[in-house]
């Protein structure tokens, strides 16, 4: 099945060039703008756009991201309210890949079955659920692939070789290789180490390998990319939300404009990049 993500790799692929994948937080600092920042993602230069689920306990993410979701609760986010998002997204861009990023609780709560619908139904693409391992994958990722939405699986330095072919037997869009042992924004990879993981990785897959957690520059971004189909960025960008918010935590004139800015170097500098990866 060709879908949104499939699609978008085929024609990374056909340029010669890695893609840049943006992270942001679903409701940060306030629907109304995260929307707008949203709606602008692909403009600037994103490929693919990861839309975090604010949850209360991020496990795995760094100061930044776990504020972004506690801003984001505060002005009252919810799972119903980022699919809506994903709907009004939409409305104005059918092409640009859209992946939930986040954990199984609000999902559970929201009732799998449900969710799967809905997700669908408003133009989710592909889900990155952090906290479900491959031993429960038919909790959702099973039920998800069915319905057609790409499950993405993360792997990390730490992924051995027994392990891995366990981790990518039911992803499906591409794999997101976490360039560091820790959580997001902790620490900046090292690009040779990536390379050769990700040479690693794509022994044991066809699927295309993005990289994220810690590339916070546009020089950090076009050296990962150099050996990745994708580089992810998100913590950068939740800080350049972050930074632009009045005293209050509101947003300011300069809040869309600052993520926006930022998308534009990072995808200058990616774009900039000969793909290696898939040579």
């Amino acid at each position: 099945m060709t879908t949104r993500i499939s699609a978008r790799f085929t024609d990374l692929a056909a340029q010669g060039r890695p893609g840049l994948v943006t992270f942001i937080t679903a409701g940060d600092p306030d629907t109304e703008t995260s929307l707008e920042i949203l709606r602008r993602l692909p403009a600037a230069g994103a490929d693919i756009i990861e839309l975090g689920v604010p949850f209360t306990d991020p496990m795995a993410d760094g100061p930044a991201i776990q504020a972004g979701g506690l801003r984001a609760l505060a002005a009252g986010q919810t799972l119903a309210k980022t699919l809506e998002m994903v709907r009004a997204f939409r409305e104005g861009d059918d092409a640009t890949p859209i992946v939930l990023m986040g954990y199984f609780n609000p999902i559970y709560i929201y009732g799998v079955p449900r969710f799967i619908t809905d997700a669908k139904a408003a133009g989710v693409d592909g889900l990155i659920i952090v906290d479900l391992p491959p031993e429960e994958d038919a909790e959702l990722c099973l039920p998800a692939l069915e319905a057609g939405l790409d499950f993405i699986r993360l792997a990390t330095p730490t992924t051995d070789e027994k392990r891995l072919p366990t981790v990518l037997a039911h992803t499906a869009g591409f794999v997101y290789y976490v360039s560091i042992t820790g959580i997001t924004g902790s620490a900046a990879p090292d690009a040779n180490a990536v390379g050769t993981a990700v040479a690693r990785i794509k022994q044991h897959t066809a699927l295309p390998v993005a990289v994220g957690f810690g590339v916070r520059t546009p020089a950090q971004a076009a050296a990962i990319a150099a050996g990745a189909d994708a580089v992810v960025v998100g913590s950068a960008l939740v800080e350049a939300v972050r930074k632009t918010l009045d005293q209050d935590g509101k947003a300011t004139a300069n809040t869309v404009v600052a993520v926006e800015t930022l998308v534009q170097e990072l995808a200058e500098a990616v774009r900039g990049v000969t793909r290696q990866a898939a040579e």
